[in-house]
């Protein structure tokens, strides 16, 4: 007899994901009135809009004071930090010592803190790029920047072929773009082989709808526009857009009409890249109040009325319980669900600045047990880090 193998799914909790989003990205906005939240746990900062001494030692000082205070503020969660005169040069910093980590490279150094590393590290370096440069030797960012330009052209093309021969020598000149002026919000993946189940094709799009609409939230805004992004395995891509007539920030609905616009597109040659975005961002959530099944709209399914940043509505306990689950008991406050099956089901209540707490069981038809949205603890937040 074979060996057995199992799978267990754990239920994302996007909105207790929201709220510490939240509570990061004040602290961040404490720190710079210039911050570019790009996921709900990434964003770039400006350090030199803050008015801060852009010293290494002063530099490192207040990135510890930051990670101190991320962490007392959510309850323990790890910050990794990256600092340097680029987006590149933070964001690849800010990897290499995960989790937990600080990197902070002074003016001048970049090269010398890149050329080691695999040109894996690079962005836009996915597998198809990196076996083509291996082929030809390429392995470490240093090996990238010692191919002439004219190389990469012919390898990659005129975009790809010279984005790759900047980013080799650390030459980014990306500004930090505030929230305010985001245009879109998007969320990508590239894949080891080429895909074509449509099962996987459809789980991948859930995960970066999940995403997109965690951003929307976590950014206080909704959109109309929904696309979806194909690239295949000879670097044709295409794109499907929907439009809504009112803006949403729900990701279930980004999921559903991603889906629809993924059922417009053969997939049987294989898919390298599949990506999810949404754009005509607006500040509000406005869905249409008067909206009945008998009456919806044509261009997507309709959701229940919610403002931005509320959470979707609880499911009810008759639904069945999800573990991961925030819930609360009449009695014991708030906790989550740790598991659930044969009527009953077991909670854990304890909270992001609680100690480990009890795990009782309950029917799962007790009335004292309750759906709800994760603990608020952002008031709670301590001494600001500047």
């Amino acid at each position: 007899m074979g060996p057995v193998r199992g799978r267990a799914f754990l239920a994302p909790r996007f909105a207790a994901y929201r709220r510490t989003s939240e509570v990061v990205m004040a602290l961040l906005r404490d720190v710079s009135p210039l911050v570019e939240q790009v996921s709900i746990d990434e964003a770039y900062l400006d350090l030199a809009a803050g008015g801060h001494d852009l010293s290494v030692p002063a530099v490192t000082a207040l990135a510890d004071r930051l990670r101190a205070a991320i962490a007392a503020a959510t309850g323990g969660v790890t910050a990794s930090i990256g600092a340097g005169t680029s987006k590149l040069v933070a964001k690849i910093g800010s990897d290499l010592r995960k989790p937990g980590g600080l990197t902070v490279v002074a003016p001048g150094d970049e090269q010398a803190v890149l050329h080691p590393l695999p040109v894996t590290r690079l962005p836009g370096v996915g597998p198809a790029t990196d076996e083509r440069l291996r082929r030809s030797g390429v392995r470490t960012i240093g090996d990238l920047a010692r191919v002439p330009l004219p190389d990469l052209l012919d390898w990659f093309g005129q975009a790809h072929g010279a984005g790759l021969y900047r980013l080799a020598r650390a030459d980014d000149d990306r500004p930090v773009i505030g929230e305010h002026e985001a245009k879109s919000l998007s969320a990508e993946e590239t894949f080891d082989v080429d895909l074509t189940d449509r099962v996987r094709l459809g789980t991948e799009i859930d995960q970066l709808a999940g995403r997109v609409g965690a951003r929307l939230r976590a950014a206080g805004l909704s959109a109309r526009t929904v696309t979806v992004k194909i690239r295949h395995y000879d670097f044709t891509t295409i794109t499907r857009s929907l439009t809504r007539s009112q803006p949403t920030d729900d990701p279930r609905l980004v999921a559903q009409l991603a889906h629809r616009l993924l059922a417009e597109v053969d997939t049987s040659a294989g898919i390298r890249l599949l990506g999810v975005g949404v754009t005509t961002l607006a500040g509000f959530v406005q869905d249409d109040l008067f909206t009945t099944p008998a009456t919806a709209e044509a261009d997507g399914p309709q959701e229940q009325p919610q403002t931005a940043g509320e959470s979707p509505p609880a499911p009810a306990a008759t639904a069945g319980w999800r573990p991961g689950q925030d819930v609360r008991h009449d009695t014991y406050g708030a906790g989550w669900v740790w598991g659930s099956g044969l009527g009953r089901v077991s909670v854990r209540f304890e909270g992001p600045t609680t100690p480990p707490g009890p795990v009782r069981t309950f029917a799962a038809d007790d009335p004292a047990l309750h759906p709800a949205g994760p603990p608020d603890w952002a008031p709670a937040v301590p001494e600001r880090p500047v």
